[in-house]
């Protein structure tokens, strides 16, 4: 089985443009990078069905002149996942247009806080210095 190379740059281009538009902040781009994901896996799965043959029943056709259903039966899964990918990352993006006035996805406190830690570790600071002053607030608050 040989391949086309247009075909593969194809599929190339629409995995490069999926992964870099799903690394954006806004909802939307990364809606448009679900999508254009799945594209290319339904063509990459199709590509990889190989050739058109007779249809896969006995009786009609000898098997090795029959297709494979096996990779139409996975785009098909993939069909239906990038459509609900697709419907609940739009809720989301509605939710958060409704909610805050954009789509941006705003960073974690958590990987802020790590992130503090990480550059105070670097500047040589220790790390039991950074624990004590961090909690310190957390521990009046408890009280």
């Amino acid at each position: 089985m040989t391949i086309n190379l247009t075909v593969a740059f194809a599929i190339a281009v629409l995995y490069s443009v999926g992964f870099y538009l799903l690394m954006q902040r806004s909802l939307m781009r990364i809606l448009l990078g679900i999508v254009v994901l799945g594209h290319g896996s339904n063509l990459l799965l199709q590509i990889a069905g190989g050739p058109p043959g007779r249809p896969p029943m006995l009786d009609i056709a000898r098997p090795e002149e029959m297709t494979d259903p096996l990779p139409q039966a996975m785009a098909l899964t993939a069909i239906v996942i990038t459509f609900a990918l697709t419907t609940f990352l739009l809720a989301l993006a509605y939710r958060s247009w409704t909610l805050l006035g954009h789509d941006e996805v705003r960073d974690d406190v958590e990987d802020r806080r790590i992130q503090r830690l990480e550059k105070r570790l670097e500047a040589g600071e220790d790390e039991d210095e950074d624990d004590s002053t961090e909690d310190e607030p957390a521990k009046e608050a408890a009280q």
